[in-house]
């Protein structure tokens, strides 16, 4: 008769030995394959219900008092549901503030420094990632102790500057000192230092590229999920900065933001129409989010294919 010794099991083959599933428990959560997806809880659905809500509040808010007058806004307790002069504020804050060519001015600043920005910083990422120069460490320390510098302390000589040059009261003056910043130079930097390969690189200068082809075919698609995170940053910056435009722009050409300072500096604003400036104003936000929000993760997911 034969006799089988029994085969001694060592802990690491029990741990390498993947356990049957337990009847309704459902799927491990530590054996997860390509295609399955962790599952959220109540407590997740909970987090993210009241994390939306806070969100959307201050919108819905400000919609809610740019429908009603000022009597009722300012009642106790207040509404919570929207009433029916939304229309006509809108029209009135329009009028007021002259919101039309506001806007137009706020497009114009903001789009010109959200493209500038992209371009200098995705260049001067590029340079700082992967080039090598003498002094680089010192130029990027340089640029980074710019960000330690408060803006207010500018202000002066930057006022004075664009006076000397005539820009004094024109959009120029709030474009052109804010064409790029040093958080984009160092967001950039840090994004290609991982997401850019040497290889690639060196591929495309074997093959003879120039270094402007270098960046229009390998760099630029490779940062494109954080040029799309910088831009929609950049723009929201831009489009609610209000310190400077405030101080280099006149009362006949201002940015959303000063109109909207302007609507409100009377002795008894009206609060509904104010919120219906807002309101106003938020719209194109919205809208950046939508279009910069489809870009970013259309890349992020293009990038994680390529991978």
């Amino acid at each position: 008769m034969t006799t089988t010794s029994p085969t001694k099991t060592s802990a690491l083959d029990l741990l390498q030995t993947p356990s049957p599933p337990t009847p309704g428990k459902g799927r491990s959560r530590l054996r997860l394959g390509a295609g399955q997806q962790l599952r959220g809880g109540p407590f997740t659905y909970a987090a993210l219900i009241v994390v939306g809500l806070g969100s959307i509040l201050p919108l819905y808010w400000t919609l809610v008092a740019a429908s009603h007058d000022q009597q009722r806004v300012l009642d106790s307790p207040p509404p919570l549901l929207p009433g029916g002069r939304l229309a006509s504020n809108l029209q009135a804050a329009w009028d007021q503030a002259h919101l039309g060519k506001a806007i137009v001015n706020s497009v114009i600043v903001a789009g010109s420094i959200t493209a500038a920005t992209l371009f200098f910083c995705t260049l001067a990422g590029y340079a700082f990632a992967k080039m090598r120069f003498r002094g680089r460490n010192v130029l990027m320390t340089a640029v980074i102790a710019t960000l330690t510098i408060p803006p207010q302390l500018s202000v002066v000589p930057l006022f004075m500057m664009m006076s000397d040059i005539g820009w004094g009261g024109k959009l120029e003056s709030v474009i052109f000192p804010t064409l790029v910043g040093a958080f984009g130079v160092f967001f950039m930097r840090q994004y290609l230092i991982e997401a850019l390969p040497y290889e690639l690189i060196e591929a495309a200068k074997v093959d003879g590229a120039s270094n402007i082809r270098i960046v229009w075919s390998v760099v630029l698609p490779v940062a494109r999920p954080a040029m799309m995170v910088l831009g929609m940053l950049t723009f929201v910056q831009a489009w609610n900065d209000f310190f400077w435009p405030f101080l280099a722009l006149n009362q006949q050409d201002p940015t959303i933001q000063v109109a909207l300072g302007q609507l409100s500096a009377s002795y008894t604003p009206d609060q509904s129409i104010v919120m219906a400036g807002a309101l106003i104003s938020t719209l194109p936000l919205l809208l950046v989010f939508v279009i910069f929000g489809k870009q970013i993760v259309g890349g992020i997911m293009a990038g994680a294919v390529k991978g």
